[in-house]
Formats: structure tokens, C-alpha cells, sequence
């Protein structure tokens, strides 16, 4: 039987036990509405009140400021289409997430205009390139706070005082650092913040948006008075209570070190991996989220090294899982300046709690192998060495 190793947390990552165990009774026996006044659905309001406190928690803000969504995209078009009009003016960055990316393309063509700022060749954003965008009509900065392909850590807490000192509001999506980085809203000075649960060990579905206090947020969803008239519909009372106990679980690996050990074991890995002839490190010299890599291997098509790995048991990707089958390479790689056939040459390898110091020994054992084994059948890479 196949080994199977995943490292490819940053697409999605595992449900933990406990947080499976914390939502199991909320599909059986406790199901009412937590919108309901009787004692089932006071069940459930009482365990989503709960887990609105513990994303507070991990988030150093005030419960009041917690909106639960579907996800990270729903998250993300929540706050950009929440606080703009027709005519303002937004400044992002090119190596946003394609939920951001998407949604001022979308307010772009129905009115908006669009700054979309550069990186540099670690994928960094210059704050200044941000203040230099600013205009009059500027009602909204949207920067991450982690990519998704590199783990580069922007210098958010910067880009929030630029925000403030404007006056514009400031987003930033934290789908990526979240359980993996400490975040605090106040440190960064942000008025709205992305999580998504998969992203650290919770289920699928589930998500949330900080919203600052007195930040006017008109909602995309009509209904009921849910989440405070900020997003209708009936509460994921079972996903809720996953992402709540996986923000709990999130502080409590703060506290043991486990995002050292995700370090080590990254550090491991790229030493490894980058003593094979004609590789490098996609990002090196950023700040990093410590569970990510992204390296390239020259010389070879990243889905065919994907596919061959995935055949001997190891679970990689070549960035990420919402562009998978895309034709064009990597617009996060490009931004940094990486020429076309580097970009579709890079693997990201991205590591969760789960991932033991036995799973990066079987990574490397696995990897060069394979690396060699499909350069031996490029004529890419024949022409490449040649020259």
C-alpha cells in the first residue's frame, strides 16, 4: 500500500479530532435554529456565542465585531463590495487572492477605478507604492496579509497606519496567516479582516469577517437580522462551533510552539530540496508564514512533477487550489518578475499540525527522484544544461 503524506495545507487542511468531536453533537441531538426563543434553539445560540468569543480570541477584538460567513470568499466580497460605490477609488495589490482580484474586477467594470500595486521580487508590497495611490475618491485599501503561493508576510501594520492617517478603510485577507502567524486587528490597525476555518484544521464552509466598530458595511445577503443585519441567512451552527474550537486549538499551538516546529521542519525541507541542481526559492528573503515554501525546478512542467509525486503517495500543488488546470502560470510568480516557464516550473509544499518529521524525511526522499526522473525525460531540461 502507498504511503500518503499531504503537504498541501495551504489548498485545505485536515479536520483536527477535537474539532470534529465539538461539532458532532450540533448535527444530531442539538439542532434547533439558534434564532428560535425555545430551549433548542437557545442551545445553539448559546455554542455559536461561544465560538464568536474564541475567534475573538485568536483575533484580539471584540465579539461584537465577528461576522460568520460561508468562507474566505464570501469573506472577501463582503468587505470590498460592503464599503464601496460606484466611483470610489480602491488600491490592492497584483498578488491578491482571486476573491479579491475578482471582486474589483467586477466593481472595475461596473465603475470603480482600480490601483492595482506592484511587488518586488520577494513578492513584497512597498507601503509607499500604497500611499502614492492614494486619491481624493480612495474609500478602501485591500492588501493580505499572507499569499497563498509564497507565505510572504506584508507589512500590514504599516499600510494600516497609511489607511488611517487617509482616512480610507483598510482590508486585509488573513485566510493565510490565521492559526499559522499571530494576528491582532489593533496592531495591524485594519477595519475589516478575512479567516476561513479549512485553512487552520476547521471544517469547510465556514469563515469569518472582523468589522471594526462605526465601519459602515451594507450587507450582500437580504433576509433575516442575522449576524447583526451584516449577513442573513440561518447560522452554520455546526461549522461554527468547528471554527470556533480550531481558533482555540489555534491559540493553544501558539502557546506550545507549533509554529516553530512547522518552521523547522519548512527549514528542513528547502535546504534539502534546494541542493538539486537549478532550483530556487520563490519569495526568498520574505517574511514567511513559517508552514510555506514555494520552490521551482527548472527544466519541468509543475503539473507533471505534481502528478508523479501524487503517484508515489506525496501530496504537493503548483499554488493555488481555486486556479488548479489553469493554463497561464502563476499571476502571484509573474507579479514577482518570474519568467513564464519558472512560474509553471514552482511547487508550493506547505505544511499543517498534522505533518510529522517523518513526513519531510519521506518529502525528501521522494522528490529528488522524481525530479530527476522527469528531467532525464525533458527535452527542456536537455536543452536547458546544454547551453
Amino acid at each position: 500500500m502507498v504511503r500518503r503524506v499531504y503537504l498541501d495545507n495551504n489548498a485545505t487542511t485536515p479536520v483536527l479530532p477535537e474539532v470534529l468531536e465539538a461539532m458532532r453533537p450540533y448535527f444530531g441531538e442539538h439542532f434547533g435554529n439558534a434564532s428560535s426563543i425555545h430551549r433548542h434553539g437557545q442551545e445553539t445560540r448559546a455554542a455559536v456565542d461561544r465560538a464568536r468569543e474564541s475567534v475573538a480570541a485568536l483575533l484580539s477584538c471584540p465579539a461584537s465585531e465577528v461576522v460568520f460567513t460561508s468562507g474566505g470568499t464570501e469573506a472577501d466580497n463582503l468587505a470590498i463590495f460592503g464599503v464601496a460605490s460606484p466611483g470610489d477609488h480602491i488600491v490592492t495589490s497584483t498578488i491578491e487572492h482571486h476573491a479579491v482580484l475578482n471582486s474589483c474586477r467586477h466593481l472595475e467594470a461596473h465603475g470603480c477605478e482600480i490601483t492595482y500595486v506592484p511587488v518586488d521580487s520577494c513578492g513584497l508590497v512597498d507601503p509607499g507604492d500604497v500611499k502614492r495611490a492614494l486619491r481624493s475618491n480612495t474609500s478602501l485599501i485591500t492588501i493580505m496579509l499572507a499569499n497563498n503561493e509564497t507565505g510572504a508576510v506584508q507589512s500590514v501594520e504599516e499600510i494600516g497606519k497609511i489607511a488611517a492617517e487617509a482616512g480610507v478603510y483598510f482590508h486585509t485577507d488573513a485566510v493565510q496567516a490565521a492559526g499559522k502567524i499571530r494576528v491582532d486587528v489593533n496592531k495591524i490597525g485594519c477595519d475589516l479582516l478575512t479567516i476561513s476555518g479549512h485553512k487552520f484544521h476547521g471544517p469547510q464552509g465556514v469563515g469569518a469577517l472582523y468589522v471594526r466598530k462605526g465601519t459602515q458595511l451594507e450587507p450582500m445577503l437580504f433576509g433575516g437580522r442575522h449576524e447583526r443585519s451584516r449577513r442573513a441567512g440561518t447560522e452554520n451552527v455546526p461549522g461554527i462551533v468547528g471554527l470556533g474550537k480550531a481558533a482555540e486549538l489555534a491559540q493553544t499551538g501558539f502557546e506550545r510552539g507549533d509554529d516553530q516546529a512547522m518552521s523547522t521542519g519548512r527549514g528542513r525541507l528547502e535546504r534539502e530540496l534546494l541542493k538539486i541542481e537549478a532550483t530556487g526559492l520563490n519569495g526568498e528573503g520574505a517574511p514567511r508564514v513559517p508552514n510555506t515554501t514555494n520552490i521551482y525546478f527548472d527544466g519541468i512542467e509543475g503539473e507533471a512533477l505534481v502528478i508523479a509525486l501524487d503517484l508515489k503517495g506525496l501530496a504537493v500543488s503548483t499554488g493555488a487550489a481555486c486556479s488548479s488546470g489553469a493554463i497561464e502560470p502563476s499571476h502571484v510568480l509573474t507579479a514577482m518578475g518570474l519568467r513564464p516557464d519558472r512560474a509553471k516550473a514552482s511547487i508550493r509544499f506547505s505544511l499543517g499540525k498534522q505533518n510529522s518529521a517523518e513526513d519531510i524525511e519521506f518529502a525528501l526522499a521522494t522528490v529528488p527522484a522524481t525530479v530527476s526522473r522527469l528531467r532525464e525525460l525533458s527535452p527542456v531540461y536537455r536543452n536547458l544544461v546544454s547551453k
